[in-house]
């Protein structure tokens, strides 16, 4: 076989060898066997396989269907054929009627070529829109729908109808107020551009200018507090004070430190430790051996046995209640009807007593009415404090700054000798916290994240 074939390789390489194919060439023909593919893969389908007659056929129904509306061998020998009788006779043509507003003489209009264009020349009709005709949740619907028709067959009223059919009607007499119109020509002048504004006018003219004013809240006049921007201090905080005025603000300054004396000396107490309540090694040995040592017969003594008495008395209290005849069931009903006859007879009796206590009555309800008056004085005059007194807006509680006072031995003669103390931003900013405009705070403490590290470097070693 190889032989053979080897001869049949060398006689297509001569010159002048006619091959009995004249489309195939020598790689082609030297083969002689044809490329086996294997269709059991669906990758392999349209890679191996001639489809083209199948998509020509397809291709031409949808033609068909587009020039059409179908198949030509679905249609009917009618609307693919016409009988020719000849030329019809030309029927007598009207005068067309004139058309007002035309003047143009000849054919009748026809569509712009762009018009035409534009045209849907397919004879398929547009396929159907599936979710135009969806209703969300139209199933809950449909079921609520029903049963309001179920319920109004019966005649039951919805709640929301009810609501609806109990509502005060409308007075329709009352007309609202007209607006101007823009275009009236009888309208007053205003002047978009000046400096004045309009208080009354079309609301929505005033909006769109830019001329109505915000509505603003009734706080927003209020001081948050009584007390004034800069207060003056006492008489005694001069360079140069009076002695009476300069000791009495010394004794402001003494009762501050004392007040702030007594509050960390409460704290010391009860923070203390108690040295009567400290743990010895006694107390703890005989905590430890609680339990584990059995003692003498010393609790026996006191638990006696239970008498038979005790023993009925504590059975009886788990045994079940007896049931209640029906003569007693009826003189408790007897006994309760005429309990309740007792009290409504006492309550009618103090009812005709009160008729004869009109003057004391009168003069308790003056009493009370007096008192509520000076309560309400009370209140308003602690509302009239409070509000001088700083309010608790944030977290943290205001703390009033320390008094400046110089003690006696430290007054100045003049100015040059006075020493400066305090700081006016932290006034400032007290003032502020004091008035209720800001909120107490603190500084923020910086925490480092990340802890230090040192490393020596060679250099400070070879130096040591």
């Amino acid at each position: 076989m190889a032989p053979s074939r080897r001869l049949r390789r060398m006689a297509a390489s001569q010159p002048g060898f006619l091959t009995l194919k004249a489309t195939s060439d020598g790689a082609g023909s030297a083969s002689g066997r044809r490329k086996r593919t294997n269709k059991n893969k669906k990758k392999n389908w349209n890679k191996h396989s001639d489809i083209n007659d199948v998509e020509g056929f397809l291709e031409d129904v949808r033609h068909q269907e587009r020039t059409t509306g179908g198949l030509l061998s679905e249609k009917s020998d009618e609307t693919l054929f016409f009988l020719d009788v000849g030329q019809p006779a030309k029927a007598e043509q009207k005068a067309p009627e004139p058309v007002e507003g035309k003047t143009r003489k000849g054919k009748a209009s026809r569509p712009l070529r762009i018009d035409l264009i534009l045209q849907h020349d397919s004879l398929i009709p547009a396929p159907k829109d599936v979710l135009a005709y969806q209703q969300p949740n139209a199933k809950k619907l449909r079921r609520i729908a029903q049963k309001a028709e179920q319920l109004a067959a019966k005649g039951v009223v919805p709640r929301r109808q009810k609501r609806l059919l109990n509502r005060r009607p409308v007075d329709r007499t009352t007309k609202k107020a007209v607006t101007e119109a823009n275009n009236n020509p009888d309208r007053d002048y205003y002047d978009i551009w000046g400096q004045e504004t309009k208080e009354s006018g079309d609301p929505w003219y005033l909006q769109q200018t830019g001329k109505k004013r915000v509505k603003r809240p009734e706080s927003l006049y209020e001081k948050p507090s009584m007390l004034p921007a800069v207060e003056v201090i006492a008489p005694g905080g001069s360079y140069n004070p009076d002695f009476f005025s300069h000791q009495a603000l010394l004794q402001d300054a003494h009762e501050v430190e004392v007040k702030r004396q007594k509050q960390e000396d409460k704290i010391e107490r009860q923070l203390a430790v108690n040295r009567a309540d400290t743990a010895t090694e006694e107390t703890i040995l005989r905590e430890q051996v609680e339990g584990l040592v059995e003692e003498d017969n010393e609790g026996g003594e006191g638990h006696a046995a239970p008498t038979e008495d005790e023993e009925d008395v504590a059975g009886g209290g788990i045994a079940m209640a007896e049931k209640k005849t029906e003569r007693q069931r009826k003189k408790e009903r007897a006994e309760k009807i005429k309990e309740q006859r007792r009290l409504a007879g006492r309550r009618q009796t103090d009812q005709q007593q009160q008729l004869f206590q009109l003057r004391s009555i009168k003069s308790s309800i003056k009493q009370q009415e007096q008192k509520t008056k000076t309560e309400q004085i009370k209140r308003k005059a602690k509302q009239e404090a409070q509000k001088s007194q700083p309010r608790r807006l944030g977290k943290l509680k205001f703390q009033a700054p320390d008094l400046e006072v110089q003690l006696s031995d430290e007054l100045a003669g003049s100015l040059r000798q006075l020493k400066p103390e305090g700081s006016i931003l932290k006034d400032r900013f007290k003032s502020m916290q004091k008035r209720n405009l800001i909120e107490p705070r603190e500084r923020a403490k910086f925490k480092r994240r990340l802890k230090v590290k040192y490393a020596e470097k060679r250099a400070f070693r070879e130096i040591t």
